[in-house]
């Protein structure tokens, strides 16, 4: 932090953090520090923003924090902005659309669709990708090789994911760029309600495309997710359409945008810590302790959302029920109560319990399929190129706060 930011009032950084300022977001845990330590119960506008270890993990426990934005408090608990005519019935479309998503779903609902989900999206679906997840980057890496340079993100951190969600689900090869082209306006929405209009129609454009291959595999099924979704039953209930939709969605975004960012952020930081770097390299036993390690200091998501339900109290600071909370994973996960000298990138830190993935009912469904990505494609990189190396220090971070990774990372396979 320099000596002007450090004089500078914690509304006036996070203000600059929030509209995306390239220094901040490059750099944004001087500013999460001094929240911790000044104010770890930071109102924002109508909302609170919670950066301990403490606060945030026991709030994702909480029952009386809900996920939904909207029915279920006693107040209006929408963070979305106020709009009229056309773009307010694409905004009121959009939330909607939003309220449908397992990830903003309450119990009993979310526990049904949760379960439905763990039906179809099982462990033995998981390991049974472990082979083809690394014939994908031994062929990705041959083609980025015979380059002699190339940026990780466009040649092995984006396409990895995308193939293998789409193939999960069944997406046909050829709209894979589709899959990229709505998830990024669908990421930019949920960030901070931008390009509304665009983003909808957009939405309305990809449902009817998952409709068609809905309909496809009614017909004729597949061994696949959209088929396994299509066939899972709990209870006796099934999934409707709209929430089919809903769940193809999410995947579709969540299982790229988190790996992606997971890989990004990983190599980066390995390539700027060579030590550490080293230890992983020579001794391929400590990648799963180091990819807790990584996730924990450059967390590919940082933030999740909750409302209070109830009056209660959070720190000392009285919380009203409908008020919105942002909760911050990655300031929670460099908490020093929790994570001793939490700015010292050390692959051999114990008992590291991140909040990454989240905690309780809505614990990322895909954590084991992104854990696994991200230690094959970590672990190929590292064996295949001893001497991978950054072209360039200066990296340019995603312009967004909920997800954290860098636009592009150029190496050099020397």
């Amino acid at each position: 932090m320099t000596a002007n930011t450090a004089t500078e009032t914690l509304d006036t950084l996070y203000r600059r953090y929030t509209r995306l300022d390239p220094v901040s977001l490059a750099d944004p845990y001087p500013l999460f520090h001094r929240l911790r330590t000044e104010s770890p119960v930071f109102r924002s506008g109508s909302r609170f923003l919670l950066t301990r270890y403490d606060d945030v993990a026991s709030v994702l426990r909480d029952p009386r924090f809900s996920a939904k934005r909207k029915g279920r408090v006693r107040k209006n608990t929408s963070a979305a902005p106020t709009l009229s005519g056309p773009t307010g019935s694409h905004m009121e479309a959009l939330m909607a659309w939003r309220g449908r998503m397992m990830l903003e779903a309450d119990p009993p609902d979310h526990t049904r669709l949760r379960s439905l989900a763990n039906h179809a999206f099982t462990a033995r679906t998981v390991a049974m990708m472990r082979e083809r997840i690394q014939r994908l980057v031994d062929e990705l890496l041959d083609q980025a090789e015979m380059q002699g340079e190339t940026d990780v993100i466009a040649a092995l951190a984006y396409p990895l994911p995308v193939i293998v969600i789409a193939e999960l689900l069944g997406v046909p090869p050829e709209d894979r760029d589709y899959i990229r082209r709505w998830s990024g306006m669908a990421i930019a929405f949920l960030d901070g309600f931008r390009n509304v209009t665009t983003v909808d129609e957009a939405r309305l454009e990809f449902g009817e495309y998952l409709r068609k291959i809905i309909v496809a595999r009614r017909a004729s099924p597949r061994d696949d997710l959209l088929t396994a979704f299509l066939d899972v039953e709990e209870g006796g209930s099934k999934l409707d359409e709209e929430e089919l939709l809903a769940m193809c969605m999410l995947l579709l975004i969540a299982g790229h945008e988190t790996t992606t960012n997971l890989i990004g952020n990983s190599l980066l930081t390995l390539l700027r810590h060579p030590d550490q770097c080293a230890m992983v390299r020579d001794d391929p036993s400590r990648l799963p302790s180091a990819l807790e390690e990584l996730l924990r200091y450059e967390s590919p998501v940082q933030i999740a959302a909750r409302v209070a339900t109830e009056d209660c109290v959070i720190a000392g600071v009285p919380i009203a029920a409908g008020t919105p909370l942002t909760l911050h994973l990655g300031a929670a996960n460099r908490d020093p109560t929790h994570f001793p000298d939490p700015d010292c990138f050390d692959i051999a830190r114990t008992d590291n319990r991140t909040l990454a993935f989240g905690q309780g009912a809505h614990y990322c469904l895909g954590a084991a399929l992104a854990r696994m990505e991200g230690q094959i494609a970590l672990g190929t990189l590292l064996r295949r190129f001893p001497n991978l190396r950054l072209r360039t220090e200066y990296v340019e971070w995603r312009p967004n706060t909920t997800l954290r990774g860098p636009t592009a990372l150029h190496v050099v396979f020397d």
